[in-house]
């Protein structure tokens, strides 16, 4: 069918009772472009003083209930013809009204969905189109709310290709060859026999044509054939994390010689095998997962999916040493996973978070019995053709699968994915803790009693090793074997303890860390590194994420009677914290921490804790780095004592402050890969050079920032297109002349953008900021913050940035 844009020339309001508008004036919509997240432009109240979505765990956001219409003409020409309008998702219990009847609904705010269009159309006159979408206490994370994805019209003839009718599998790899399979669906909901010829095409990432197949098809009157072409690859090129060879597969159906429908999808040549002595394979090449959680908002977007947006946390991610990702807890964007394909990034792309039983109040449990198939379905044919995607997870911390019916449930999903889609692995993030957490109800309620909000997180963040000790015990072993066992990997959460129990105990298991603690990573590494049964480890997370605030942030004790930790943070908060790139896309110390752990960086890292914590007592959870950043800039602190981290993969570290020897120390993989130094903060040049055998193996080096302040802004392309999804990342910065960033001078940053596009979002990295992302105006946190522009129209962006005693800092991007 072909696929026509239909973004823009939207509008939106909260949702308005109908009843409500005859005595009251009516709420106004305002104009808005697609994708847009509903509720990120609305004012966060803390609990006390409004309605919420879940207090924290929704970053203090209030719920409610949103529509959007749009008006849109439809010629006499498209009288016949079938029309159906395509959803990327809305967030959620989604409805949909056309010219005021009833079309189409969805309960699941992450699926892609069709309505059809053509019993409720006018032809020759305009049209509307009415949605409407509501986030009310159904989540454990930030949600957005809203379309918060593109919408398609699609049109076609009544016999057409379906939509995501296309699928390619390789069927057979032998050196060069490769055996491809073009199956195509075809409708027919005419009361006719048509018979038509379907031409294949193949093209190589270069666009020359390297296969072609023509087949004659017959469609019987309301009636549905699958046609199948095989295509012969003499010279095929594999696509892999480090060779990304992406083909693209073309289909012409034709009558007479006259075409009446086209499609064409992406697709790559690979292979995936998986035991437990060698692990996961890919072209017969052994890969460990370097995985990263993440959840589906953007930062200072909100949940509002922009192609470039999730390809440029790809890239980030990609150059920060990972190489899979798991997106948590709910199916991943078309425009990642296309991000995905092109960058070589594996993904495990997940179902749900919650399937019979509730975590929260109004979540999609209620909707779970009756809708689960057609998710199910809705991803798998999302993911087909995509060689990013080489495991689908069924759920995350199922509260069932420590039961008997829970692994019936398991099995029907497992079973249900191999049904539509065999060419890929079925794993589920089981978490132990959960699975017994009945006979853990002491403690539980302990837990609720003592903290607003506890439970398992909490539970975890306590006793981090004592509950790996509960994820070994027979009691979890028990209670979870036949979940596990319905799997192709088993996906655990927090459970390392198991990794050597399940070599000798289940010889034929795989495992994979689905979730783990990011201070841990050097202990969990190691076990990856040495048993071939475990395939990788997904850290929670890789990207920092709206909502579940504070979860990661620093805490210290301030008084000897306060040296437990928290989960969770109060309004103003934010930001979970927890992530190795913060919400703009900057790379946290813990992300190089990774790195050298990971064995891709043998240069030192230095990172300096806070000065004002200095002889604190850390009480901080198991997702909560030391609060350290990577700046030797700390203005009123001169003489006091700071704290240096130093992280490398060499034996010893030498530290060197303005060229005088602060002290050596081992590091390491047997000192964890860091060490650490006490001194008085002296401005200058702080030094760390690693030695192996007293051999350096390379020296990294922190200035101190001199002179004034400077205001840069940098973007990260100096060229965008009209493209649809494409945007500008405008890096705003305070420096000084030699370009050292000025931490600790925060001050507010002012942008405007003239010419052919327009300022979307503006925020930092804050974990509690109180301005919202729409604003023009917002601090900088530790000298930085973000401007996100879109284009408009062909021409140039035109952006201008100013700060209290700084010069105006003026960027422009060329829109092609």
């Amino acid at each position: 069918m072909i696929r026509t844009s239909f973004n823009d020339g939207w509008q939106t309001r909260r949702k308005v009772n109908f009843f409500a508008e005859l005595v009251g004036p009516a709420a106004p919509f305002q104009p808005v472009d697609l994708p847009h997240d509903a509720m990120i432009s609305e004012d966060r109240v803390p609990p006390d003083e409004g309605a919420t979505i879940e207090g924290g765990a929704g970053a203090y956001f209030p719920g409610g209930a949103f529509e959007y219409r749009k008006t849109f003409f439809v010629s006499e020409e498209l009288s016949g013809k079938r029309i159906l309008f395509e959803f990327e998702g809305v967030y959620r219990d989604a409805t949909v009204h056309i010219n005021g009847a009833y079309a189409g609904q969805r309960p699941y705010g992450y699926s892609h969905f069709t309505v059809d269009a053509d019993a409720y159309l006018r032809y020759g006159q305009d049209n509307e189109i009415r949605v409407e979408a509501r986030a009310h206490q159904d989540s454990r994370w930030y949600t957005g709310a809203g379309i918060y994805r593109n919408v398609w019209m699609l049109t076609g003839e009544t016999v057409r290709i379906a939509p995501d009718g296309l699928r390619v599998t390789t069927l057979e790899m032998e050196g060069e060859r490769a055996v491809v399979e073009v199956a195509t669906r075809l409708l027919n909901d005419s009361i006719a026999l048509h018979s038509l010829d379907l031409t294949v095409g193949i093209l190589d990432s270069s666009g020359n044509a390297v296969a072609q197949d023509t087949t004659r098809v017959t469609v019987l009157p309301n009636e549905y054939a699958m046609a199948r072409s095989r295509v012969y690859l003499p010279e095929a090129r594999r696509w892999d994390v480090d060779s990304p060879h992406l083909y693209s597969c073309s289909i012409t159906l034709s009558k007479a010689g006259e075409v009446v429908d086209a499609d064409s999808v992406t697709f790559g040549i690979r292979s995936l095998q998986l035991e437990p002595d060698r692990g996961l394979r890919i072209n017969g090449r052994s890969i460990k997962l370097r995985g990263a959680c993440i959840h589906h908002d953007n930062g200072p977007l909100g949940a509002a999916t922009y192609a470039r947006a999730e390809e440029r946390r790809v890239q980030i991610l990609k150059e920060a040493g990972f190489n899979a990702i798991r997106m948590s807890h709910h199916p991943m964007s078309k425009a990642m996973l296309d991000a995905c394909d092109r960058h070589g990034m594996l993904v495990v792309d997940e179902a749900f978070d919650m399937w019979t039983s509730a975590k929260s109040s109004f979540d999609y449990s209620l909707h779970f019995p009756e809708w689960w198939e057609r998710d199910v379905e809705s991803m798998v044919a999302k993911d087909y053709n995509h060689p990013s995607v080489i495991m689908y997870s069924i759920g995350n911390e199922i509260p069932e699968s420590g039961s008997a019916v829970g692994a019936a449930w398991g099995r029907k999903l497992a079973e249900k994915i191999r049904s539509v889609d065999s060419s890929r692995y079925v794993t589920n993030a089981i978490n132990g803790h959960l699975a017994v957490m009945s006979e853990l109800a002491a403690q539980r309620e302990k837990l609720q009693e003592e903290e607003d909000g506890a439970g398992i997180n909490t539970l975890m963040a306590d006793e981090a090793d004592p509950a790996d000790g509960i994820s070994a015990s027979d009691l979890v072993t028990e209670r979870t074997a036949e979940s596990f066992s319905i799997l192709d990997v088993a996906g655990m959460n927090y459970a390392d303890s198991r990794y050597a129990l399940d070599r000798d105990a289940f010889p034929n298991r795989i495992t994979l860390g689905t979730e783990s603690f990011p201070t841990r990573i050097d202990h969990t590494w190691r076990l990856v590194e040495q048993y071939s049964h475990v395939i990788g480890d997904f850290t929670w997370t890789g990207w920092d994420y709206l909502g579940e605030v504070g979860i990661g942030r620093p805490l210290h004790a301030t008084s000897p009677d306060n040296s437990r930790g928290a989960i969770g943070a109060p309004f103003p908060y934010l930001l979970a914290g927890c992530g190795d790139i913060d919400i703009t896309g900057h790379r946290r110390p813990a992300s190089y921490y990774r790195e050298i752990v990971f064995g891709l960086r043998t240069v030192p890292y230095i990172a300096v804790q806070p000065p004002e914590t200095h002889g604190k007592t850390f009480i901080g959870s198991p997702w909560a780095w030391s609060g350290s950043i990577a700046s030797w800039t700390w203005p009123g602190w001169e003489s006091k004592p700071v704290t240096v981290e130093v992280y490398t993969d060499a034996d010893e570290v030498e530290l060197l402050l303005n060229g005088n020897r602060v002290g050596r120390a081992s590091a390491g993989p047997d000192h964890r890969f860091r060490a650490h130094f006490d001194l008085p903060y002296e401005p200058g040049e702080l030094c760390a050079v690693g030695y192996r055998k007293g051999v350096e193996t390379g020296r990294c080096r922190l200035a101190s920032a001199q002179g004034p302040v400077t205001l840069t802004a940098q973007a990260d392309r100096p060229v965008l297109t009209t493209t649809l999804g494409d945007l500008g990342f405008v890096s705003l910065t305070l420096t000084d002349p030699q370009g050292t960033c000025w931490t600790g001078v925060d001050r507010p940053v002012c942008v405007e953008v003239s010419g052919t596009g327009d300022l979307i979002a503006l925020g930092s990295a804050d974990p509690q900021p109180v301005e919202r992302f729409d604003a023009a105006e917002c601090p900088t946190y530790d000298a930085r913050a973000l401007a996100i522009v879109r284009p408009a129209a062909a021409g140039k962006i035109h952006i201008r940035a100013t700060a209290t005693g700084c010069e105006a800092a003026e960027t422009t991007i060329t829109v092609e």
